[in-house]
């Protein structure tokens, strides 16, 4: 399939970034489907896109047209047989399973042609391809949170992904205004990868007594990163971030580097996974 050909996307998984991601894809232009089997959080999902539409018209980035453009392209649904579409991103859970079931249920119902991207942020595209009608078809669209701001998204080719779809999909993304990276597959890709020890090393510093969390935040600041490791967890998320370690430390056969932290497992078994929360390693008005 050629970037032309593409007149529908469809978003699987309507929290903090399948609804970035279904935003980009309205604004840009194309049909939007955004699916999620929880009606509420579709529902949170249609206010946020609307919240970040006003912020960009007051910041003089976008006009009323211009929103009521990018509404009018979003269809929000709990229904699956309405996923007809020429690319399905999944934005769902890191679980391998998870994401190999929604791309069979796609398969199913779509063409052979249709793409069936992956924002996953850790787990290997061959992967998740090896179950999937299609294999060549299956790629890595990984975009960053939040994903209506954050300019990267990490292109990855699988084992048995096509050069051509490849190629398609880095070419989808510089039409949303992105900057695509093409990638290899590895566990963790590139940034993932890299960044990992930024949070880890952190932790084991809290975990250690070196330091407190605003400790640690400001002195990360102070040395040039607009933020501190902390900060950024709440951002994207305590369960977010530690499901990603998790993954990476079983994929690369537990390697003690990646261990992941008994304070950020604590965090998300009392729920405090961060801003969207209202609570994680800081607190935060709801």
């Amino acid at each position: 399939m050629k970037l032309e050909d593409i007149k529908t996307i469809g978003v699987v998984g309507a929290g903090t970034m399948g609804q970035g991601i279904a935003q980009i894809c309205a604004q840009a232009g194309y049909k939007t489907i955004l699916f999620d089997i929880n009606a509420q959080v579709l529902e949170k999902a249609q206010q946020t896109t609307i919240q970040n539409l006003d912020k960009g018209i007051e910041r003089g980035k976008l006009t009323e047209a211009q929103k009521a453009a990018a509404l009018l392209n979003i269809t929000y649904t709990s229904d699956t047989l309405q996923l007809h579409c020429d690319v399905a991103i999944e934005a769902v859970v890191e679980r391998l399973e998870v994401k190999q079931s929604i791309f069979r249920d796609l398969a199913g119902i779509n063409s052979p042609d249709t793409i069936l991207a992956s924002n996953t942020s850790s787990i290997p595209i061959t992967q998740i391809a090896a179950a999937v009608p299609n294999p060549e078809r299956v790629v890595g669209m990984h975009f960053f949170n939040p994903a209506h701001i954050m300019k990267l998204v990490e292109v990855i080719s699988g084992a048995a992904t096509s050069p051509e779809v490849a190629q398609t999909i880095k070419q989808l993304a510089e039409k949303l205004d992105k900057t695509a990276v093409m990638a290899k597959d590895s566990p963790g890709f590139i940034v993932n990868r890299v960044a990992r020890h930024y949070y880890v090393e952190s932790l084991k510093l809290l975990e250690e007594g070196v330091a407190d969390v605003e400790t640690i935040d400001k002195l990360m600041q102070a040395s040039g990163f607009k933020m501190g490791p902390f900060e950024l967890m709440d951002l994207i998320g305590v369960d977010t971030n530690f499901s990603v370690t998790s993954s990476m430390f079983e994929a690369f056969h537990y390697d003690a580097k990646f261990r992941p932290s008994r304070i950020q497992q604590q965090k998300v078994d009392a729920g405090h996974h961060g801003r969207k929360s209202g609570k994680g390693f800081y607190t935060y008005e709801k």
